[in-house]
Parts: C-alpha cells; sequence; structure tokens
C-alpha cells in the first residue's frame, strides 16, 4: 500500500511539473460578438438585405444549420473542437455567464487598455489617447528576468504602439504598416514588409489586413520563439462597422483557423508543446437588442460591454463551454494571464484579481 501511495504521489508531483504553462499567447479579434459565438449565425441579419449585399445564399451554405451548435461550429470549427474539449469558453448569457467590460466606453483603446492593465482608466477616453501612462501586463512580464527580451506583441491597428506604450516599455510592438525585421530584415521579413505595403488598403494607413499581422506574429513564433505573445486581429471590427455580414463572418472564421494554426505549431515545437497556453478574448462587444445596432458599439450601445473569452492550456481543465452563472470582467484578464505564467502582475494602479474559475479543476 505504502508503495502505491508513494507512486501516486510521484505521478502527481510529475504530472504538475511536466504541466506547467512556460508561454502563453494571447490573441484578440476585434468586437467579435459573443451572440455568433454561441447562438452560431444571426438569420435576421444574414437575411437582411442591408447587411447581405447579396450574398444570403453563400451566408447561409457556409454557416447556417437549423441547429446553432452546428451553425456555431461552422463559424468557429478550432474553437468548437479543440478548445472546447480541452480547454474553457467563457460568455453565454443565455445560462449567465456573464463577462462584460468595466470601463464605460465600450470601444476599442479603453478595452485594449482595460485587457493588459488589469483597471478600467476613466481617462483612457478616446481611440486616439496618448500613450498609455499605465503599465500593462507585457510590460510586467517582460521585467521578470525570465522573460526578459522574450515577448513580443503584433496588431492590425497603429494605435497598439500607444495602447502597450511601446516607447516606456520596450515591448517590440509591430502595428499596422511597421516594419519587421527592423534595419536589417530576413528574407522572409522583407518579403512579408513588401506584400503588406502593397497589399490593397481599405482601412487606409491606420490598419492592415490581418492576414500580414498573422504572419508576421507566426514567423515571429517560428524564428525568435517568444515566451509571451500578444497577436491582435481586427478585421471582424472594420467589416461589421461596414455592415458586411457576410465578411465580418469570413473574418472570424479566418482567425478560428489561424488559432488552429498556432495551436497545431506549438504542439508541434519542442519549446511550446505541452507548454503553452492560449487566450482569446474581444475589446468590447456591439449591439443585438436592436438588430440594425449590430454594426456599432459604444456607451450608447445597450449591448456593446458584452463580451467572451476562451482559454486553454497545460493547466487549464477540459471544462468546455461553462454555463454557470457569474459575472466575470475584462479586467480579471490581466492578472489571469500572470497568474497562468505563475506570476502575480503588481503596478502602481490597481490591479483586478484573476480569473479563479480559469484555475479550478
Amino acid at each position: 500500500m505504502k508503495r502505491i501511495i508513494l507512486l501516486t504521489s510521484l505521478l502527481v508531483s510529475f504530472w504538475s511539473t511536466a504541466q506547467k504553462t512556460e508561454n502563453i499567447i494571447i490573441i484578440t479579434t476585434d468586437g467579435f460578438r459573443w451572440q455568433e459565438v454561441f447562438k452560431g449565425l444571426d438569420t435576421e441579419i444574414a437575411n437582411d438585405k442591408k447587411f447581405n449585399q447579396d450574398n444570403r445564399d453563400y451566408i447561409f451554405k457556409k454557416y447556417g444549420d437549423s441547429d446553432f451548435k452546428e451553425s456555431r461550429q461552422k463559424i468557429m470549427p478550432f474553437l468548437w473542437t479543440e478548445i472546447a474539449s480541452k480547454g474553457q469558453i467563457y460568455g453565454n448569457r443565455v445560462f449567465n455567464n456573464n463577462v462584460d467590460v468595466s470601463n464605460t466606453y465600450w470601444f476599442s483603446y479603453p478595452g485594449y487598455s482595460e485587457i493588459m492593465i488589469g483597471n478600467a482608466d476613466s481617462k483612457v477616453n478616446s481611440n486616439d489617447y496618448k500613450d498609455n501612462p499605465n503599465v500593462n501586463v507585457l510590460e510586467f512580464l517582460n521585467k521578470q528576468s525570465e522573460l526578459k527580451g522574450k515577448v513580443a506583441a503584433f496588431g492590425a491597428w497603429n494605435a497598439f504602439d500607444r495602447i502597450l506604450n511601446e516607447k516606456r516599455s520596450g515591448i517590440p510592438v509591430i502595428s499596422a504598416f511597421d516594419q519587421v525585421g527592423g534595419t536589417k530584415p530576413t528574407a522572409t521579413e522583407k518579403l512579408l514588409n513588401e506584400m503588406r505595403d502593397d497589399s490593397f488598403k481599405p482601412f487606409h494607413e491606420d490598419e492592415c489586413l490581418d492576414v500580414f499581422t498573422h504572419y508576421q506574429a507566426l514567423n515571429e513564433l517560428k524564428t525568435n520563439k517568444p515566451k509571451v505573445l500578444y497577436i491582435a486581429y481586427g478585421e471582424t471590427d472594420e467589416w461589421a462597422h461596414a455592415g458586411q455580414y457576410r465578411s465580418y463572418l469570413d473574418a472570424a472564421n479566418q482567425v478560428d483557423d489561424w488559432l488552429k494554426q498556432i495551436w497545431d505549431f506549438v504542439q508541434n515545437d519542442p519549446q511550446y508543446k505541452n507548454k503553452t497556453t492560449l487566450l482569446i478574448t474581444v475589446d468590447h462587444g456591439r449591439g443585438d437588442k436592436k438588430k440594425e445596432e449590430w454594426t456599432s458599439h459604444g456607451r450608447k450601445i445597450d449591448d456593446a460591454s458584452e463580451i467572451w473569452f476562451a482559454v486553454i492550456g497545460p493547466q487549464i481543465a477540459p471544462k468546455g463551454e461553462i454555463k454557470t452563472a457569474t459575472q466575470l470582467y475584462q479586467k480579471q484578464f490581466a492578472q489571469t494571464i500572470a497568474k497562468i505564467m505563475g506570476y502575480t502582475f503588481t503596478a502602481e494602479h490597481p490591479v483586478a484579481s484573476e480569473i479563479k474559475e480559469v484555475f479550478e479543476k
């Protein structure tokens, strides 16, 4: 009996050690609604000629189904297979599993700031806001000896330089049309720069297409092997503002495919395999009570505070879609990120506590 107990203790100890997170990848897709994540295709929007641009048949064929579970899986197959079976997904308000932003503005810069600093700073009140004066969790992690110089961020929107205060934090932030590789880009980086610069620019110089942000970040992951990586996609928000439901869904579906691509890489790389956590979320919600407001967000849109998140990794119990009633907040993500990496995020400003449910078995 003593030998069995000893063997069991050793196995538990080995499992705990072997399953420790050593790397984290944080991914955001701007303004993608929880409604599509959990309920699938919104048929009212898809049927509206104002929003389907004569693509109704395409939308229903690719994403529609009489079973909402099938529809949502068509939109985000990786989320509803791999993460649903091995991770956790929060924010289905049908079950009162509520996740909300804490800031009162309900748009991008305040939302991204809240995610990263662990606090809703009322002074951060504009998308044109200056360099963020608050220390963010990426900056904090970069100060830890084991992570110094192993933190990087890539964002489609040019505001991320300011949101993450690249000048003060020292974190390399590649946003919008920033050049990758500095003055000595590799052949791959040079090609990525040229393709991005020569691309179609529907969002002008403020934001590049997500495909360039993705492949820049993926190249970073494969070559420089950061231990903390942030990737911020933006097209879900841009196509929603344009009222183009097909493109909005296509953008989300593409992000889901990139999640799979990233996960497949990390699970086949010795540095990352079984030692990496993915956390996926959004900066704000958007309208739903009034269907025409799905294109919008901000404090005048009732639903725009409503968000969602998902997480998968070695310390994350495979609980799938969370259906327990609770109230969680965006400001809790920063400390959750730090705790996943084994640290406690501290700053001069208050930092909200971690989401304890993530760590519960």
